[in-house]
């Protein structure tokens, strides 16, 4: 079997026996360790975990969504993606335009209270359907502030009141100037990167060529590692992938490195379950050869095979 999920396993066991006991933002409580490292070599196979069903559409969905320069959430829901509802759906329900029965703690009490729950799944499907279909409400309430897509595409640049697409220079420069030590991706403003629905929380990455093969190493501030990371692994390899393609270049590494990787105390339950299930080989990636550029891909370019799964393990989203 590949070491690359193993590593995830591995580090999964640690967390749980060593990490520290810690309070959070979300009031949910984690198991923490500070400064973890995997390293997954794409030539063993795309690391799309196989211990539970990974759904590869919602990965593939956000990163053509980062790659748009999206920050407003309607594209993902005309992908039927909803893991970035939860934040502008907190915006709506906590101002003083939403009118609906009282949402306070809404992600803890949907949990537990089967009636709280039928009201919460009747807003959300009125948020999700205006968010689609009225304009200015999605104008208001869809946007998620400056992360990631915005970032990436758009950065402020104040020397030129314009700004600097940071995807763009970093494909020209992987092209012409390979051995550079500036092939650079960031997803972190100081200015305006707090005051968005979720600060970013992968929020570097480092790009790198040697003997034909591109590899990238990604630092992420915060890991949820139940939920978050296994997208995280998957999404960014998948980048790394689409840009080796369009830069003539074979892939090599991806290297995941977290500040603070953390399980939450209502995901220990489901990755302890997750702990006990099988291993299979990893999935092939496969990318259409006919696109010829980053900014061109299409869901169905990006396709995933051979990948044997164990069945999917819910857990709550910490808001």
């Amino acid at each position: 079997m590949s070491q690359n999920e193993a590593q995830y396993l591995n580090l999964a066991k640690k967390i749980l026996t060593e990490g520290h006991e810690k309070m959070d933002r979300t009031k949910t409580g984690t198991r923490s360790l500070f400064g973890a490292q995997m390293r997954f070599d794409l030539n063993e196979g795309f690391p799309l975990l196989t211990t539970k069903k990974v759904f590869f559409g919602l990965i593939k969905s956000e990163l053509l969504w980062f790659l748009r320069g999206d920050n407003n959430i309607r594209f993902l829901l005309q992908h039927h993606n909803h893991i970035w509802d939860e934040w502008p759906f907190k915006k709506w329900v906590q101002s003083s335009d939403y009118t609906g029965p009282d949402m306070t703690d809404f992600g803890l009490r949907a949990q537990n209270d089967p009636i709280f729950a039928a009201q919460y799944n009747e807003q959300k499907q009125i948020f999700t359907d205006r968010i689609l279909n009225d304009d200015a409400f999605n104008q208001k309430f869809g946007n998620i502030g400056d992360v990631y897509g915005k970032l990436w595409r758009s950065w402020p640049d104040n020397q030129d009141d314009g700004v600097v697409d940071q995807i763009s220079r970093l494909m020209s420069e992987i092209k012409n100037n390979p051995n550079s030590r500036r092939l650079i991706l960031t997803a972190w403003n100081p200015e305006t990167t707090p005051f968005a629905a979720l600060p970013s929380c992968h929020v570097l990455s480092q790009f790198y060529v040697a003997d034909g093969k591109l590899s990238l190493q990604m630092y992420q501030r915060s890991g949820d590692f139940f939920l978050g990371v296994p997208f995280n692994i998957a999404s960014y390899s998948l980048l790394l992938s689409m840009v080796a393609a369009q830069t003539g270049l074979q892939v090599g590494e991806f290297i995941h490195t977290i500040g603070d990787a953390h399980i939450y105390s209502n995901h220990i339950e489901q990755i302890s379950e997750q702990l006990t299930r099988p291993m299979h080989e990893l999935p092939t990636l496969k990318l259409n050869p006919q696109v010829k550029s980053i900014f061109d891909y299409h869901m169905a370019d990006i396709k995933i095979e051979n990948y044997i799964h164990e069945d999917p393990i819910k857990a709550p989203v910490a808001v």
